[in-house]
């Protein structure tokens, strides 16, 4: 399966193992829940999905890279108690906690979450000595002598043995103690990642002409070359830095995440291409709807690749203004029951009120920061929220705090008209650039699939996108039908 896929079984899989019956016991014994092993080729994104398998369920994330565990940190050190067994006194071995339940132990006692994953990677390369003790810990969730917590789902991860020198092949006792998954690079489920994550449009439109250089691994005369999705990921941070900084990206930096020459190679004449693209149609004056003269005929006249690069770069720009909009408001919703909780407050009861506020979301943001279990913007919007009480923490009264709350959301109202007019001039220019090609296709389609471009349409409404909506889902019915038809007289035949 793909990594959506996957995460998709994982999350499900963890829900119902924490499913409790009416007297508050799990339905599925602790000792009958199989841990997950989820075995994939490196950089498709295993850690990432756990991160957001623990955020959307709202349980805790205690992640461990197996290589780099000894027996002694795994199942804990070795240390001499004394006993008495029958009347006489013995000396007896015993083991220290393991860092790793600790580390359980740690999260759930800092965070206030009792329930979450624990999640193992290359679990599959572990030392020789430490085998033992981990099939002892898929049977029974235990190192040494210490247990994990109940409300604690294991999920492990590794890599086919064609990838890594370093895996022991685990034998069929093992693997039947554990539930199977074997994830395969996808590019349609990076695609909808990347889009979510707003990955650089340059990588994200090479990628959809060149889907075969999303994921490479090579032997070569020199060693072995490989792309993976971690790659470009890391790719797409380092390039939008350098482009903040007004440094040119070359194949020396792409080589640093893409190792594979011939790859690197293409990227970076596509890179190069791009960019040539954004300066010779003036991106910024079609969305303010100021077309040159020559940009019609030239659209007209390019190529499939020419115009899906310019598309790329129109829903870069209006997709990035969305989502700022997006976040500000969210912000603002998230500070307006505290303030609203203030409005009778004044002097010291206000002042008291609002440190109250500020020291409840910053411990929020610490329990849920210390559980890995904050989801796509969570962060960011609790971080700003923050800062927002703060700034008003220095006003002297409501007053004053209400009017620099209404004066944010003002704000952001002029910025999302000025969007929503942006949408529209973006809509015109697809209608006359493009007319009948697949592009408007692609357009609505990703408007549809971006969480922030979705959000912000369903809130403040777009005729032109409700129109091409309408029109796509009967072209979409239309050809649905024909298939049908196809599929009929061929049985029929």
């Amino acid at each position: 399966m793909n990594i959506k896929q996957a995460k998709e079984y994982i999350k499900e899989t963890a829900r119902l193992y924490l499913k409790k019956d009416d007297l508050g016991d799990y339905i599925i014994p602790v000792v009958r829940q199989r841990p997950i092993f989820l075995l994939g080729a490196p950089g498709v994104g295993k850690t990432a999905i756990m991160e957001q398998v623990a955020a959307e369920l709202g349980i805790a994330l205690v992640s461990y890279s197996m290589t780099h565990h000894t027996r002694q940190s795994a199942i804990g050190l070795p240390f001499i108690r004394r006993k008495e067994y029958g009347g006489e006194e013995y000396d007896v071995t015993e083991y220290t906690m393991s860092e790793i339940i600790a580390s359980v132990y740690d999260t759930m006692e800092e965070s206030g979450i009792n329930e979450g994953i624990l999640f193992l990677d290359e679990i599959n390369c572990v030392s020789e000595t430490l085998s033992p003790s981990m099939l002892q810990f898929l049977q029974y969730k235990v190192f040494g002598r210490h247990h994990v917590p109940d409300g604690w789902v294991i999920v492990t991860a590794g890599n086919p043995p064609e990838y890594n020198k370093a895996v022991r092949e685990f034998d069929v006792a093992v693997l039947d103690r554990l539930k199977v998954i074997s994830v395969e690079p996808d590019y349609r489920s990076f695609k909808d990642y990347a889009v979510e994550k707003s990955l650089h449009p340059a990588i994200l439109n090479f990628l959809d002409i060149k889907r075969e250089y999303f994921y490479k691994i090579e032997n070569t005369g020199t060693g072995r070359s490989y792309v993976t999705a971690r790659g470009w990921e890391d790719l797409s941070d380092i390039i939008t830095l350098y482009e903040e900084e007004g440094l040119k990206p070359d194949d020396t930096l792409i080589g640093q995440y893409i190792r594979n020459d011939a790859v690197v190679r293409e990227f970076s004449a596509y890179y190069d291409l791009f960019n040539k693209y954004k300066r010779d149609y003036h991106v910024s004056e079609i969305l303010e709807g100021e077309v040159a003269d020559h940009v019609y005929p030239r659209v007209a006249a390019a190529p499939f690749d020419e115009r899906l690069s310019l598309l790329s770069m129109l829903m870069d720009r209006i997709t990035y203004e969305i989502r700022e909009n997006i976040r500000r408001m969210d912000q603002l919703s998230k500070a307006a029951p505290i303030l609203k909780g203030a409005s009778s407050l004044s002097g010291g009861e206000l002042g008291a009120w609002l440190d109250k506020s500020i020291e409840g979301c910053e411990k929020n943001l610490f329990s849920k920061k210390k559980a890995g279990a904050l989801a796509g913007d969570e962060e960011r919007i609790l971080r700003h929220t923050i800062k927002l009480l703060k700034d008003m923490r220095g006003l002297g009264s409501f007053e004053e705090i209400k009017a620099l709350y209404n004066e944010r959301v003002e704000a952001v109202k002029q910025e999302s008209i000025a969007a929503s007019s942006r949408l529209h001039n973006l809509f015109v220019f697809c209608e006359k650039a493009f007319a009948e090609g697949n592009e408007m296709l692609i357009f609505v389609t990703q408007l549809t699939v971006n969480p922030y471009t979705s959000r912000f349409i369903a809130r403040f409404g777009s005729s032109d996108y409700e129109k091409h909506q309408d029109e796509l889902m009967l072209t979409q019915r239309r050809i649905d039908m024909q298939s049908e038809v196809k599929e009929l007289l061929n049985e029929t035949i």
